[in-house]
Parts: C-alpha cells; sequence; structure tokens
C-alpha cells in the first residue's frame, strides 16, 4: 500500500513574506525588553549603564567576524562588495575610524577605560554565549538564513532614534560626542537592512526558504534578548 505524499505548500507572496519577516521584528525585537524600556526611561543607574556598554561591546566587536563569515557565502563578486561594506563600516577603512572604534568612545565618554572593554574579562557568560551563538549560526548555516538574521536591522535606525533621545534627555553625564555611533547607526541600518531584505525576498522562492528565513530571523532576536537578559540579572544580583 502506498501512501500519497502531502502537497508541498505553496510559497508567501513577496509582500507577504516581508510581512511576516517585518512581523517577526514588530513583535520580537529587544527594544520591547524591561533592560531596554528602563534604559530609554533613564531608570538605569550609572553602573547598570556602564555594565551594559562593556558587554554589549562584545557583541559590537565580533559583528565584523560574522559579516566575514557571510561574505565567504556570497557567489558573485557584485554580492561580496556589498557585504564588505559591512565589515568596513565597524573596522574602519583605518586606524581609528568605524563603529568599533565609536564604541569605544561610548566607553570613555560613559567613563570607562577602552582598555577595560578590549580585555573583555568582565563580559557576563551569558552575553559570551549568545554572541558565540550568533557567530557559529552564520558559520554554520546558508546564506539565505544568515542574511535573513541580520534583518533585526529592520527595527534598529528608530530603536537609534529613540536611544539618542533618552541618551541626551536623562544621561547628560555621558558627553555627547559618545553618541556618534547611535547617530552614523541611523542610516546605516536602514541602508543595510534595504539590501539585506531584497536578498532574503528574492532567495526565498519556496515555502521551506521562506519559513527558514523567519526563523532565522526569529533566533536572531533571540540572541539580543539573551543578551540583555545576561545584563539584566547581574545587575538584580547585585542589588540582592
Amino acid at each position: 500500500m502506498t501512501t500519497a505524499l502531502a502537497p508541498l505548500a505553496e510559497p508567501w507572496s513577496p509582500a507577504e513574506f516581508e510581512a511576516r519577516l517585518r512581523a517577526v521584528g514588530e513583535e520580537r525585537y529587544h527594544d520591547r525588553h524591561p533592560f531596554n524600556l528602563r534604559m530609554h526611561s533613564g531608570d538605569l543607574s550609572p553602573e547598570e549603564l556602564r555594565r551594559w556598554i562593556v558587554n554589549r561591546f562584545h557583541y559590537q566587536r565580533h559583528i565584523p567576524v560574522k559579516d566575514a563569515l557571510i561574505t565567504a557565502k556570497l557567489d558573485t563578486p557584485a554580492l561580496r562588495r556589498m557585504w564588505l561594506r559591512r565589515i568596513q563600516d565597524h573596522d574602519g577603512q583605518q586606524q581609528g575610524e568605524g563603529g568599533i572604534e565609536r564604541w569605544l568612545r561610548l566607553g570613555e565618554a560613559a567613563g570607562l577605560n577602552r582598555e577595560t572593554l578590549l580585555r573583555a574579562d568582565t563580559v557576563l557568560p551569558g552575553v559570551r554565549l549568545a554572541v558565540e551563538g550568533y557567530v557559529n549560526f552564520c558559520r554554520l548555516r546558508p546564506s539565505l538564513e544568515a542574511v535573513a538574521a541580520s534583518l533585526t536591522e529592520l527595527a534598529a535606525p528608530d530603536l537609534m532614534r529613540t536611544r539618542i533621545d533618552a541618551f541626551e534627555r536623562h544621561y547628560p553625564w555621558i558627553e555627547p560626542h559618545g553618541l556618534a555611533y547611535f547617530r552614523s547607526r541611523v542610516s546605516q541600518g536602514r541602508r543595510d537592512s534595504r539590501e539585506a531584505l531584497d536578498l532574503v525576498l528574492s532567495w526565498g522562492r519556496t515555502r521551506d526558504d521562506q519559513e527558514r528565513a523567519v526563523a532565522a530571523l526569529r533566533f536572531k532576536c533571540d540572541v539580543l534578548w539573551s543578551l540583555l537578559d545576561a545584563v539584566d540579572r547581574a545587575g538584580h544580583r547585585e542589588q540582592a
């Protein structure tokens, strides 16, 4: 007796596929995390904010690493050139430039020594695990999923604008030049997310591809949420 195979699900239309990707960010992006809500309401102490800067830097410094892994998966010079720009945005074209340098200056503006950030000996275990999980995801998964995971950038420009306003209003003790990273990411995030979204929409031609892309974006949201969980719990332990 033979069993008939279930018919394959029809792929979503490009419009529905995009809507489902955007819905992930609307429902799961870390702007809704209690720690971020407290940050943007001005409720963090200087110690809590500095702890976040140190631990978030561990994520920031691995962004060009994961982007190098994604670049190696791309099969045309045009695509590699496009994605290579992301590495240059964070590493800079030369010493003293780029997003990593701007984050170090944020730390200095908040009263941290840059050597403290670079040593990384105070990075929380939960943050290390979250970042390692994301880097390994980009190393091991196909290009569709690795690129789809970057689509948290769809929500990043709005978050950066909210963060700039919150820092200027609630944390005036942080020197204004330290906000340069957030300012740069408003335009970069808009450009990067548009490029990545176009790739994912063009590559996701089957329902299976599309569902894997949505799952990859959910995973990335979980990475960012887990990072903040670790930072938030560390603060609660110290207060106990």
